[in-house]
């Protein structure tokens, strides 16, 4: 399929997918679809059975194991792109965690512990992941990471992972400002509710779709193919001065009241 705005040469990471409903799968296609070269990476063993057959449908030539809460796992990962391709063009950081005992308890009440974990996970990884791509976007790039309007409206049973979101966000701007000078540019895409295995940990969640739903101004849910066009975009010259920003991929939810 001819894509405008192509990635014809480029070289991208991409870090979330976890099977074929996710998110970062959506994302992954898009790219390739695009002309993009793709190193693809995978929690553990268990996850590699799901992962690597989809890596392969991608034509990946790194796929990689990277658990960041594992030291070394990230730096192993930006040492193999260094080595094989010597640059990178874009990543997109599409990952989060929280223990359930805290995301499904009130915010109050979370643990030290689990918010810190949700925070190393969720948000801390994705500037370890910026630190360790600037330098090999030689000619500029792209960093994108998921987020969801939790981080600023209040979403029952979204719970701590709201706070920890909004930091997501935060971090995107700091970023975006940091890396601009380099031609660097940095993004959070927030799509609405898409029924993921990530989503599964929240409580409640077809209550959650089914008001989303009722309330939108373009009634049908978000796919992740349509998450994937937009993320791709962004990675394009066609986005070479947006940055720092949350893109909405949410049927218009975000403008409600």
């Amino acid at each position: 399929m001819f894509q405008p705005y192509p990635l014809t040469g480029r070289k991208g990471l991409v870090v979330g997918i976890a099977n074929e409903s996710s998110v970062a799968w959506g994302c992954a296609q898009a790219y390739k679809e695009r002309g993009a070269e793709l190193a693809v990476t995978y929690l553990n063993e268990k996850a590699e059975r799901f992962v690597r057959p989809l890596a392969e449908r991608l034509d990946a030539p790194l796929v990689l194991p990277m658990d960041v809460g594992r030291a070394g796992d990230m730096e192993a990962v930006f040492e193999r792109i260094q080595e094989t391709w010597g640059r990178l063009d874009f990543l997109l950081h599409a990952i989060a965690f929280a223990p359930k005992e805290d995301l499904h308890g009130r915010v109050i009440d979370c643990s030290l512990q689990g918010f810190q974990l949700a925070m190393d996970v969720s948000c801390h990884s994705f500037i370890r992941m910026a630190r360790l791509a600037e330098p090999l976007m030689t000619n500029g790039g792209s960093m994108t990471t998921m987020t969801y309007i939790g981080s600023q409206r209040v979403v029952p049973n979204y719970n701590m992972m709201g706070p920890v979101k909004a930091a997501l966000e935060s971090a995107v701007r700091y970023l975006a400002a940091e890396l601009g000078s380099k031609g660097i540019r940095v993004h959070a895409v927030s799509p609405g509710p898409i029924q993921t295995r990530a989503a599964s940990g929240i409580a409640e969640f077809d209550h959650l779709m089914k008001d989303v739903m009722q309330r939108t101004p373009v009634t049908k849910p978000v796919t992740i193919e349509e998450v994937g066009h937009t993320t791709a975009a962004l990675a394009t010259d066609a986005a070479a001065t947006i940055t720092g920003g949350i893109i909405y991929v949410d049927s218009g939810f975000n403008m409600m009241a």
